[in-house]
């Protein structure tokens, strides 16, 4: 199946509802067709992983077909020059959270490029910096606590972003490394204190919103467990 075929595809399952749905929940639905998440996830198992379908769904620019794409490309065949095309069509939260949780973050380069985008203007290639240290958090199961703690002076430095987008991926990327692991959870903790005394209303967000979570009772018994990798 080529693009144009999937494409055509969906097409046919795009719903005017999901469409609205989407809008409310802030995603930018100019070239989207309303296909839940759930059916473009079961589309991907049936196509497999193609990395020539992947980049000609991308280059279609339909919302939900560059997210298909992220789905079915194949990881080890993503180049650092396509991650920097990919992610300078970035043009929604969805869309840059699904490409760098679904894809950027399996690549050989997820860490370079974490590092770089979080200190870059654009305001979704910088959220997708912190998103890619979200996901290497929770996915990259063989990353040892140093790895994911090169993150957190990063994340101070960039905790006074006010715009919204990237205020909230900072938040994420915090609170998954603090959940790591206990060593990461205090580490964690130190930084949202040091970001809580930063003269933002970002940063003072963040900090409260980091240290309610990565402080609760559900994390730290979850932590107090032994560390089990599948």
């Amino acid at each position: 199946m080529d693009a144009d075929e999937v494409l055509t595809q969906l097409r046919s399952v795009g719903n005017p509802r999901n469409r609205e749905g989407m809008a409310r929940y802030g995603i930018n639905v100019e070239s989207a067709l309303g296909v839940s998440v759930t059916e473009l996830r079961k589309l991907a198992r049936g196509l497999g992983r193609d990395h020539r379908l992947a980049s000609g769904l991308w280059k279609t620019g339909v919302h939900e077909a560059r997210i298909l794409a992220a789905l079915v490309d194949e990881p080890e065949k993503v180049t650092p020059a396509q991650m920097e095309r990919w992610a300078r069509g970035f043009d929604s939260w969805d869309l840059c959270d699904q490409v760098c949780s679904n894809l950027f973050d399996r690549t050989p380069f997820a860490y370079e490029k974490a590092t770089e985008w979080a200190g870059r203007d654009e305001e979704f290639v910088k959220r997708a910096g912190f998103a890619l240290m979200a996901a290497l958090a929770v996915h990259d199961k063989e990353a040892d606590d140093e790895d994911l703690a090169a993150f957190l002076p990063i994340i101070e430095r960039e905790a006074d972003d006010e715009r919204n987008f990237v205020k909230k991926a900072v938040d994420w990327a915090l609170r998954q490394i603090g959940k790591r692991s206990r060593a990461l959870n205090l580490a964690a903790i130190t930084s949202a204190e040091s970001i809580g005394t930063m003269d933002s209303r970002a940063a003072r967000w963040i900090a409260r919103d980091a240290l309610r979570e990565l402080r609760s009772e559900a994390v730290q018994s979850r932590l107090a467990r032994p560390r089990r990798f599948p």
